[in-house]
């Protein structure tokens, strides 16, 4: 499917057409064979986190998302740093192109972040704020970005991101210090009251498997659903390596929050190789790939398979894990890897029945 790009004659200001989602759009006569057509059969979501600059530079980057994708993640641009860089301003035009974007091309917004502990800008980490201060600054963010985007291809937020610790305890952040435990509750009922369509996510990192930080994440969210707040799923980032992860163990995780009835979204895939990337390791991350899909496709409460970008030449591994690289479904020159192929060749072997009434899947 050729982008469609950014809407004509209305330069980076909201695009307001709503068209219905088409989920699988082919050329050519023949069924389409692209990632997104073939998740669809499977029942699932399948999506990319999108880099700004690359989307608005790079035509072959937004033909690529599009093509092949039913979901994007913005990057960076919705993180408070971004979005919310004065306590009374806020600068949207790069989601709103984004969200433009998605509109125009008939794919769905995964929002990242609401609450986060990083990118947080100087003049919240360095104010001396009050408690209650806080918590209407909260508030008021989550209200006015969650609020703006309400009805317009977002189906889903990251509302809390990283907030357990290795040992299963709450992380140490300005959040936690300065309103106390109780944010994440007050964050997830923000977010429900600014928009009560979309579907709230807790995301985090490195808790695939079961062990001490995954039974601290099921005890929040299991706690939090006990108390009425309203949380519908969490996120599993996967940032992996080469080294894989136990799927077994990560097929059993999944299912006891599932058993909670909460969604499953893995929401930041990515398995980063060492320089130079050999045959062999492609092949072993081609694997992994494959698995995790494979461990998303055998549980119904898996709902959408994410990638943290979707080729090499726009990645965030080289710059934060030196020596490492080559971790995405393309390579640098927008050619499909092994990954690629595992994953194409996996969904062509459901359908997955999608579950009556299920509208998440388009």
């Amino acid at each position: 499917m050729k982008r469609r790009g950014f809407p004509a004659g209305i330069g980076w200001t909201i695009f307001f057409s709503i068209s219905t989602i088409a989920g699988a759009a082919a050329t050519g006569d023949g069924p389409s064979t692209a990632l997104k057509a073939l998740a669809k059969e499977c029942g699932i979501l399948i999506g990319s986190a999108v880099d700004y600059s690359a989307l608005v530079r790079e035509p072959i980057y937004g033909d690529t998302l599009s093509r092949e994708f039913s979901v994007l993640t913005p990057e960076n641009e919705m993180k408070w740093a971004r979005i919310h860089p004065q306590q009374f301003q806020y600068n949207f035009s790069q989601p709103d192109a984004m969200m433009a974007f998605a509109a125009s091309n008939d794919l769905l917004v995964h929002g990242h972040t609401l609450v986060w502990h990083r990118q947080v800008p100087e003049w919240l980490s360095a104010g001396t704020f009050t408690r209650e201060e806080m918590i209407n600054i909260l508030r008021s963010h989550i209200y006015t970005v969650a609020g703006r985007y309400r009805g317009r291809h977002l189906v889903a937020w990251d509302v809390v991101n990283e907030a357990v610790e290795s040992d299963g305890t709450l992380r140490k952040t300005l959040w936690l210090d300065r309103i106390g435990p109780d944010y994440i509750d007050l964050a997830f009922r923000f977010a429900s009251e600014a928009d009560r369509n979309a579907k709230l996510i807790y995301n985090d990192f490195s808790y695939e498997p079961i062990g001490t930080k995954s039974t601290g994440v099921y005890n929040l969210v299991s706690g939090m659903l006990a108390r009425g707040i309203p949380v519908h799923g969490v996120g599993f980032q996967m940032h992996l390596t080469t080294s894989g992860i136990d799927v077994s163990s990560f097929a059993q995780n999944m299912r006891r929050f599932a058993d909670l009835g909460l969604e499953i979204y893995i929401t930041e895939m990515d398995v980063r190789s060492r320089l130079p990337a050999t045959p062999s390791q492609l092949a072993t991350q081609a694997k992994i790939y494959r698995d995790v899909l494979d461990a998303c496709l055998g549980q119904p409460a898996c709902k959408a398979f994410q990638t943290w970008g979707f080729t090499d030449a726009h990645s965030w591994i080289p710059q934060f894990f030196q020596g490492f690289r080559a971790a995405l479904l393309f390579d640098k020159n927008y050619q499909p890897k092994s990954a690629y192929e595992a994953l194409s060749q996996r969904l062509r072997e459901c359908p997955r029945p999608v579950p009556p009434g299920d509208s998440h899947v388009r």
